[in-house]
């Protein structure tokens, strides 16, 4: 069963590359990649966690409404950008530590996915250890 549900899965594609550029150029395939990430690190998370996320999705979406009268999805880049800042650096911590546990899982989809972690200089050996093995011998 997936952990996420369509509007849910349409809203974080539209987010995403607010919170990671890049994310703008993934293909297809690539983003379906991205969802499947999330939602997998998503289904082995307890329900109660599943709900908390969904929730917060919800209010990540619409409570920009109250300034811009249109939800974070359908807001010009600027005003998203100063919307996910609203919450980011919101006095709440609850508040802002739902916006990471979107941020923090919008990175794992995009940077996850093989072909993105040497972007980053992330290219972890395919033998595990093997590398560290190696250089403990010399």
């Amino acid at each position: 069963m997936a952990a996420l549900t369509d509007s849910q899965r349409a809203f974080l594609l539209a987010i995403s590359p607010r919170i990671e550029p890049a994310a703008a150029q993934m293909t297809p395939a690539a983003r379906e990649a991205m969802l499947a990430l999330i939602d997998g690190t998503l289904a082995s998370r307890t329900p109660a966690m599943r709900r908390q996320f969904g929730l917060f999705l919800l209010a990540l979406r619409w409570l920009p409404f109250l300034r811009y009268l249109r939800p974070l999805d359908r807001l010009e880049g600027d005003r998203q950008d100063a919307a996910l800042r609203w919450f980011q650096n919101h006095p709440a911590q609850v508040v802002r530590g739902g916006f990471w546990g979107v941020r923090t899982r919008v990175l794992l989809g995009y940077y996850g996915q093989p072909a993105n972690g040497p972007s980053i200089a992330y290219t972890p050996s395919i033998d595990g250890n093997a590398v560290l093995h190696a250089r403990a011998r010399r």
